[in-house]
């Protein structure tokens, strides 16, 4: 047990140098993405000073600005745009060597991928936040508590759970169909839409938002933006972890069981 925790520690850090490659194109989308910050933000500001009221699904202009920016940050944190190193294993059929190693094909992969957000809580979220901090007057609102923090930064790593889980079972996918990237670009669009980035889903009538809430799309990017704004405390929060932590566990258990008909599969097909 103590040999494999030490594995996926030494792949999670061995993920993380490994995109101290990329400085480059780390500092490009960190631009790229403060300048769509800026703009949605700008968006927020104009609705915001548009209503006569002062706040909209529970948001004031601050917090709105902060979910914002916040959202921005996670981008990355999550892979909100996509994901394929594994699908692209299955393409070159590097993926038999990976399923013959002697350690768990899904905590490998869950392994790396912590690795590589923790880079870009690092060097994308935490750079992006403040440039949000710098532009906006007044500030962002951030965890006002040690608890507030705590229960941020648990959130943040189960929606990582969550992300890379439906990004594996996508992925894996492949072995099924030659069109994975497809179905994943359509799937891509529903994350977005379902998870809060594009806006809130406390923005969309109240009648469904309990729906919205429920699915496991929220814990990727609406519950970690709640939890840093002050929309989520206390017993709500907890409650909302908690339904983060159910749906990681059931969606990296769906993808372990996938991976038992894979390897079944190439067994089946490569004698």
């Amino acid at each position: 047990m103590l040999g494999s925790l030490l594995l996926y520690a030494a792949v999670t850090r061995v993920a993380f140098r490994r995109q101290l490659a990329y400085r480059t194109a780390n500092l490009a989308g960190l631009v790229t993405n403060a300048f769509f910050g800026l703009l949605r933000a700008s968006l927020f500001i104009a609705l915001f000073q548009a209503s006569p009221q002062s706040t909209i699904g529970g948001y004031d202009l601050q917090a709105a600005a902060t979910y914002t920016w916040v959202t921005q940050a996670m981008i990355m944190i999550v892979c909100l745009w996509g994901w394929w190193d594994i699908e692209t294993t299955i393409r070159s059929g590097d993926v038999v060597t990976d399923l013959a190693r002697p350690f768990s094909f899904l905590g490998y992969w869950l392994a790396r991928d912590y690795g590589r957000a923790a880079y870009f809580a690092l060097f994308r979220g935490v750079p992006g936040l403040i440039f949000g901090q710098l532009t906006f007057a007044g500030g962002l609102r951030w965890p006002s508590t040690p608890i507030d923090a705590t229960m941020l930064l648990v959130s943040i790593g189960l929606a990582v759970a969550i992300s890379f889980a439906w990004r594996f079972l996508l992925n894996v996918s492949a072995f099924w169909t030659t069109d994975a990237r497809g179905l994943g670009a359509i799937t891509g669009a529903l994350v977005m839409f379902l998870g809060g980035f594009v806006v809130p889903l406390r923005f969309f009538p109240e009648w469904i938002q309990p729906l919205l809430l429920s699915l496991p799309f929220a814990g990727i990017i609406q519950v970690p933006s709640d939890i840093f704004v002050g929309r989520l405390t206390g017993a709500a929060a907890l409650a909302a972890l908690a339904t983060q932590a159910m749906w990681a566990v059931c969606l990296l258990a769906l993808g372990q069981v996938t991976v038992v008909f894979a390897v079944r599969r190439v067994s089946v097909q490569g004698g």
